[in-house]
């Protein structure tokens, strides 16, 4: 278990003062400057060392995608964009940073875009995060004031400026480049990869798009060492990280604890157990709703890392569990997922546009029994010609749930077909 004195967010639960004074207080904005001194090289060298993997859901190494980002400037600003949408259902632990411990994100807002050569970074925060946005305003008003960001940013003789967006709630704009077009001013559609951003990015210039939780934990490790940071966890899923359970445990939350745990045993420490105790749970869905559902069957020995959850078919994704009991009706669950994703495409591909209605429907008739046996094989080719066919992931979200359900319960789903159609066993919950 994770001690006290090695949790980054050390006021998750807003028990203590938020404001600059709080924050240093708690150890930020200590030595800021001397970070800095330090240099591009090492800072990003550090990031690479310690292993860290963007905390937004594709865990892609964080050190790595600066080193992308050009060494000597053509004319173009530099930009660092702080993906802080958060809009993947079930997924609840950035807002947590934001509303009670700011501080960590403007710090690392400022280390991340010099390590990057940006003098400018806009944090595009979700439509509907409105005390958050109020107290990330607060933070970066008084580090404005502190002198800590600003012209010469904590006498680091370095210049940087920290501009806070907030979106209009689009889920799409969660997905980078439709997060740069929505902050351009234009319509949240994904672009087409290449020109990937740090070639052309915001305004046509080198960009970096990093998650809330990437960027806030960056002054903590490059105070505290690369490898202490890596000492958490397995090799190539290291660290400390924000995990979320949500659905049905005794204890919804947020916590932080370090990678690679095992899943019983965070759901059960952290979330106070199943409701009704481990033998009644029925599936997982590991990180948002985006992830492929894993029953429980397939949990034996599951430790929650991007790795594991690969190798078994799923996604660590955000690291925000949503844990099913034996009551739920998992067809029914998945459908409410294909609903939503049908509902926030963009429509700017064939595959996706088309495919997420269709999937949807026949999930419509899958909920009610009202399907053939050999619309299931269907339902899955669909899933698989969307699935890798679209501009953005919102193809492949949409796909996953729907393919993790038919791998693990196709027996039920054939079940309730039957029961219809021969009119026995118990009633099947309607649809809407």
């Amino acid at each position: 278990m994770l001690k006290d004195e090695d949790r980054i967010f050390t006021n998750l639960y807003g028990m203590n003062d938020r404001s600059l004074r709080g924050a240093q207080a708690r150890g930020h904005w200590d030595g800021t400057a001397d970070i800095l001194q330090k240099g591009r090289d090492w800072i990003i060298q550090e990031m690479k060392d310690s292993g860290l993997r963007g905390r937004g859901g594709a865990g892609f190494p964080t050190g790595l995608k600066w080193s992308f980002m050009p060494k000597e400037s053509d004319g173009r600003p530099s930009y660092l964009v702080v993906n802080a949408d958060e809009s993947e259902p079930a997924t609840c632990k950035d807002r947590e940073i934001m509303r009670h411990d700011p501080h960590t994100l403007v710090e690392g807002c400022l280390i991340a875009s010099f390590a990057m050569g940006a003098h400018a970074a806009y944090i595009y925060i979700r439509g509907e995060f409105i005390r958050e946005r109020e107290a990330l305003q607060a933070a970066i008003d008084e580090a404005y004031d502190a002198g800590l960001i600003g012209r010469n940013a904590a006498g680091s003789g370095w210049n940087f400026d920290l501009y806070l967006s907030h979106g209009a709630g689009a889920y799409i704009c969660g997905e980078e480049t439709a997060l740069l077009e929505s902050l351009e001013g234009k319509k949240g559609m994904p672009r087409m990869k290449p020109p990937f951003p740090a070639g052309a990015g915001l305004y046509g210039c080198p960009t970096t798009v990093n998650n809330v939780e990437s960027i806030a934990v960056v002054p903590t490790i490059l105070r505290r060492g690369a490898d202490w940071f890596a000492s958490f966890g397995r090799p190539n899923n290291s660290g400390t990280k924000l995990f979320a359970l949500t659905g049905h445990v005794n204890t919804p939350c947020v916590f932080e604890d370090e990678m690679s745990l095992p899943v019983r045993e965070l759901i059960e420490k952290h979330g106070g157990g199943v409701r009704g105790g481990w033998d009644n749970l029925k599936a997982i869905i590991p990180g948002g709703a985006s992830c492929p559902v894993l029953s429980k069957e397939a949990l034996e020995g599951a430790i929650m890392d991007f790795d594991w959850m690969r190798d078994n078919h799923s996604s660590l994704g955000t690291g925000c569990m949503i844990v099913m009991d034996n009551d739920t009706d998992v067809i029914k669950a998945v459908w409410r997922l294909s609903k939503f994703f049908k509902h926030e495409s963009c429509g700017q591909c064939t595959p996706c546009r088309e495919g997420t209605g269709w999937m949807m429907r026949v999930m419509d008739r899958l909920v009610t029994g009202d399907a053939e046996v050999e619309e299931i094989d269907m339902l899955l080719d669909v899933t698989k010609q969307v699935e890798g066919h679209t501009i953005c992931a919102l193809g492949d979200a949409a796909a996953w749930p729907i393919q993790g359900l038919i791998r693990h319960f196709r027996d039920e789903i054939e079940e309730r077909i039957k029961h219809k159609r021969t009119g026995r066993g118990a009633s099947v919950l309607a649809a809407q």
